[in-house]
């Protein structure tokens, strides 16, 4: 089924669409768990606000409470409780009474994607009442009061992570995202519209590094040196980094033009770039069938350092507040030049991509491996073939790579992210969940 067309079924057809790959069963969470992150998926794409990083920050919060859901009736497990920052003890299980994990995980997704996504469109809000009823089919078969007591409980643990993630800077984004009011900064080096659009003649989010972190200690904990000094003299390091987006862009091969377009990962066209990530999870749980603690695991992470990430890149990002490549190569060196994708409303230093996908392959790579290979493909209902991946850092390198090649970044700010996405994703994967 082609996923741009999906919200665009009726409510019961959504639903069924998102069935889980393998029956759906009162005995089986980590279906409960795919199957909810694949409408999180096409919710993104829908959702007018849902900007990267507000999509990490989406990301981050379903992750901890399925996380917490599935994590509630083990002994064998550890609360993220305690480890990120201003999280409280969770509701538990009573340990005389009998619960069940699909149950508890079904009532905490349906009652958190709800809660991360009130303000999508009506399509999306019938598609998540559609989902939970038909989800909720798979569980009739349990004895009703362990069905009424894993409910509340799953009930629950979503209403207390809702709660914390109200008090973290970012639950309100007003205007998509764009502040009315914003003062630009003078000078030849910094950062202006490179848009024509109204709303885009002020940058993106210009306050998300103000948000709490998830993992690491504060938005400025993986710095960046500053990028090359800002020259229009031929032969500088500047200088240099602008020739070099400006002569590959001339000759961009049709596999850098794939790469380019591969990892866009557009709002509205795409489930932006963290759900990109999250899409490739899911790919692999369903390919080696992940239960659904492992998976839950790796979600978690995966979301803890990509909403670190975006909030460690936007510290930097308008700390340099350095303009963008159509900006410099238009003044200095070709008017009519223009980048085979579009640049985005905001600064450049470092790339988002690159920070991102660093954070995503250290998560990653501790969780399954460094050399696990891998197939991504998700594009392939878009069009895009599925590309192979030997590693996840691979895959990140090729990310960060293809803002060069689409010609919204500079070289610094791909290499750098990826570093800075390194040092970022080391605070999630030191997040204890197992006894």
């Amino acid at each position: 089924m082609h996923r741009r067309r999906v919200l665009g079924l009726g409510a019961a057809a959504v639903a069924v669409a998102f069935l889980p790959r393998r029956a759906l069963a009162a005995s089986d969470p980590g279906a409960v768990l795919t199957t909810w992150y694949r409408l999180v998926l096409e919710l993104v794409r829908h959702t007018a606000t849902y900007s990267p990083p507000v999509a990490s920050r989406a990301f981050a919060y379903l992750g901890v409470a399925a996380w917490e859901a599935v994590a509630s009736d083990r002994g064998d497990t550890v609360s993220l409780a305690g480890q990120l920052a201003g999280l409280p003890p969770l509701p538990a299980c009573d340990p005389g009474l009998t619960y069940n994990p699909a149950a508890i995980l079904n009532a905490t997704l349906s009652r958190a994607v709800a809660a991360f996504f009130g303000n999508t469109g009506p399509t999306g809000q019938r598609a998540m009442q559609a989902m939970a009823r038909q989800m909720g089919k798979g569980l009739t078969g349990l004895p009703a009061d362990v069905l009424a007591r894993s409910e509340a409980l799953g009930h629950a643990i979503a209403d207390h992570i809702i709660a914390w993630s109200l008090t973290d800077g970012g639950a309100v984004v007003e205007n998509m995202g764009f502040p009315m009011d914003y003062t630009l900064t003078d000078g030849p080096a910094h950062w202006v519209p490179t848009s024509l659009i109204r709303q885009q003649q002020t940058p993106l989010l210009p306050g998300w590094a103000n948000n709490r972190p998830f993992a690491m200690p504060a938005g400025n904990s993986c710095a960046l040196p500053p990028p090359p000094a800002y020259s229009e003299e031929v032969g500088s390091a500047f200088h240099a980094e602008a020739m070099e987006v400006y002569t590959t862009s001339a000759r961009l091969t049709e596999d850098q033009k794939t790469i380019a377009r591969f990892w866009s990962d557009d709002p509205m066209l795409s489930p932006t770039p963290p759900g990109h990530w999250v899409d490739i999870v899911l790919q692999i749980s369903d390919r080696d069938g992940l239960d659904a603690l492992r998976s839950a695991d790796i979600l978690a992470r995966l979301g803890v350092a990509m909403a670190d990430a975006f909030i460690g890149c936007w510290e930097a990002k308008f700390a340099h507040d350095l303009l963008r490549p159509v900006t410099y190569i238009h003044r200095v060196i070709d008017p009519n030049w223009e980048p085979l994708l579009i640049t985005p409303p905001f600064p450049e230093y470092p790339s988002g991509h690159s920070t991102l996908s660093g954070a995503a392959a250290t998560v990653l790579t501790a969780s399954l491996g460094a050399d696990f290979a891998f197939d991504d493909a998700t594009h392939e209902a878009d069009g895009l073939a599925a590309r192979p991946f030997p590693s996840f850092w691979a895959a990140a390198q090729e990310a960060a790579i293809s803002r060069l090649y689409g010609g919204i970044h500079f070289r610094a700010a791909v290499e750098r992210g990826l570093d800075q996405g390194a040092c970022i994703g080391a605070h999630a994967v030191r997040l204890r969940t197992l006894v």
